[in-house]
């Protein structure tokens, strides 16, 4: 099953309904190197559909997000596709601040649990965890 079929068969199961301009913005943005603002991906997708305005994108990738199936990276404001699919989980990436690039990393989740341990001690309550760590990949160290 590719992801296209997996995602479509997520959203079914949950009563959500994967549509052509949802899947298209996914397609597209699986299709990129690196992580995409919005309207980036909108200019891509102007190629395909001319009539393509913001609303349509972000309402897309909002949903993506809720799915599970999209990630978005808070100081790139840019998106991509979670390695991971369909398991909602804590998410960990390598930002470079050299060329952009963005990498999801399998985070040790007794990490997360710590943290939400002392999260709890004082008496706050986690409702999502993005851990972004920057630096530069081997490319941009040279």
């Amino acid at each position: 099953m590719n992801t296209m079929e997996k995602v479509a068969d997520w959203c079914n199961q949950r009563g959500e309904r994967f549509t052509p301009s949802r899947q298209l913005v996914l397609q597209l943005l699986s299709e990129q190197p690196h992580a995409v603002t919005a309207y980036q991906l909108l200019d891509i997708l102007q190629q395909q559909m001319p009539q393509a305005k913001p609303p349509t994108v972000y309402r897309a990738l909002d949903f993506l997000q809720r799915m599970g199936v999209v990630h978005r990276i808070d100081s790139q404001n840019a998106y991509l596709v979670c390695d991971d699919f369909p398991h909602r989980h804590d998410a960990a990436f390598l930002v470079c601040d050299g060329c952009g690039n963005v990498s999801e990393v399998n985070p040790d989740h007794l990490q997360f649990e710590l943290l939400r341990k002392e999260a709890a001690d004082r008496r706050f309550v986690i409702e999502h965890t993005t851990l972004e760590v920057r630096g530069r990949c081997v490319d941009c160290q040279q």
